[in-house]
């Protein structure tokens, strides 16, 4: 029997910033993807990820709103959230925590940064 992979789950309005997470990711990690915050939801209770990485900007319910939502379900609410976002201003980061992210990359990410967050939350 395999080593069971851990699922991500990839919110982002972008294609191209949803392309060059699965380029990263892909090999160590089963993927499901969301383009919104509705979609992530949705997703987030059909698949329960082992950790999410959320966009901040996009449409129909941003990342803050989002990550609020997933800490007050019972399948998300110890999930590791990763904002994944341009936004770096400091009162966006402070945002961010607010709505119960436990960390922040800025885009354009490091793959290795990334990967290396993403390990540290699993206990990998």
């Amino acid at each position: 029997m395999g080593v069971v992979r851990k699922k991500l789950l990839l919110v982002d309005d972008s294609s191209v910033v949803l392309m060059t997470e699965k380029l990263a990711l892909s090999s160590a990690y089963d993927l499901v993807f969301a383009k919104n915050g509705l979609e992530a939801l949705e997703k987030a209770s059909i698949e329960r990820p082992d950790l999410i990485l959320l966009d901040v900007v996009m449409p129909k319910m941003n990342g803050f709103e989002t990550c609020k939502e997933l800490r007050s379900r019972e399948e998300t609410k110890t999930t590791p959230i990763i904002m994944v976002t341009t936004r770096g201003e400091s009162t966006n980061i402070d945002s961010g925590f607010e709505s119960g992210c436990t960390d922040y990359v800025l885009k354009p990410f490091n793959n290795l940064d990334l990967i290396t967050k993403i390990r540290k939350y699993l206990g990998e």
